[in-house]
């Protein structure tokens, strides 16, 4: 059962296609579109005009949707940050070609309208986890860039370009070093995140740099069941079946971020993890390829995970 199937269902749809400056707001009452500054005061004399039978449904956009899901928030009123991906999938369904804020608006009040028995409302993050994330996905970008970096070094003709390459290497890495370190006092500072760590890194496999990935990235850890878990880690395999064909599962979806952060601690955890190490070395010696081992190895670490910090929070209540 969905977070919203035990709430009243809403009689109205508020679809806003967010921009960095402004905000296209769409209502199912009435049918009228009009723009709205993307700026906290006017998010929340917008907001105060709505009640709790409302339903505000905008896309992520880069965070640049904080202000107005906050404004609807504070005013009472319930609100949906949809997947972009499934917007778009949702639109195209519709036949829809044409593309413009009104039009983007209208079809996210259709979108809420539609589906709201399956949309989950949009929770404020404490601010020690938003910070988490920030640090995190900073991290990630400044990894991605010193890879980029290795990579031109590595390759034919970086002669000319070593020295320069080298420093801006040694940059980036003093630089992860650092919000390393600001992940640290972080994690320290905050007694349910310094505990949820601790539960994480008792796996063996994962590190303090995973632990806190899983962390930031996947903030739900601990609230879902293991198949939803898998799946929020794009983790869960799919079936490809047609007639008498059936093909090789495949997994997709979900967060990349979460999977690129599970990949080398499986490594790390099929050798070290008395459970991980036999369960891959199985999936081996039945024939499976050495990544779909390594896959279903993630998916297992991954539920062991949430049901480490499941029953860690089962504790704290108790307490």
């Amino acid at each position: 059962m969905t977070q919203s199937a035990t709430l009243p269902p809403p009689r109205r749809f508020i679809g806003c296609d967010v921009g960095k400056e402004t905000i296209a707001v769409h209502d199912s009452h009435g049918g009228e579109t009009r723009v709205l500054p993307n700026a906290a005061e006017a998010l929340a004399a917008f907001a105060a005009t709505l009640d709790e039978d409302c339903l505000v449904v905008c896309e992520a956009t880069g965070g640049y949707e904080t202000a107005l899901l906050e404004a609807a928030v504070s005013a009472g009123v319930p609100a949906h940050r949809a997947d972009a991906r499934r917007v778009k999938a949702f639109i195209r369904s519709l036949g829809t070609l044409a593309k413009t804020d009104a039009l983007d608006a209208r079809a996210l009040a259709r979108y809420g309208a539609e589906r709201h028995a399956a949309l989950t409302r949009w929770r404020p993050r404490d601010k020690a986890r938003e910070r988490l994330r920030q640090l995190v996905a900073a991290r990630q970008d400044m990894v991605r860039d010193r890879a980029a970096c290795r990579n031109r070094l590595s390759a034919p003709g970086a002669e000319a370009i070593a020295p320069r390459l080298k420093r801006i290497a040694a940059v980036i890495d003093a630089e992860i070093a650092g919000v390393d370190d600001d992940i640290a006092r972080l994690i320290d500072s905050n007694p349910r995140l310094k505990e949820a760590v601790a539960t994480l890194r008792a796996i063996k496999g994962l590190g303090a740099t995973t632990a806190a990935s899983l962390l930031a990235l996947m903030p739900e850890l601990g609230t879902l069941g293991r198949r939803q878990a898998a799946a929020l880690a794009g983790l869960a395999p799919h079936p490809r079946q047609s007639g008498k064909a059936d093909a090789y599962r495949r997994t997709k979806g979900g967060r990349p971020q979460v999977r690129r952060a599970l990949f080398m601690a499986t490594l790390a955890a099929v050798r070290y993890n008395p459970v991980l190490k036999a369960f891959y070395q199985r999936l081996r010696a039945n024939g499976k390829k050495p990544l779909v081992a390594i896959t279903a190895a993630m998916r297992k670490l991954i539920t062991i995970a949430n049901a480490k910090l499941r029953d860690a929070q089962i504790d704290n209540f108790a307490n």
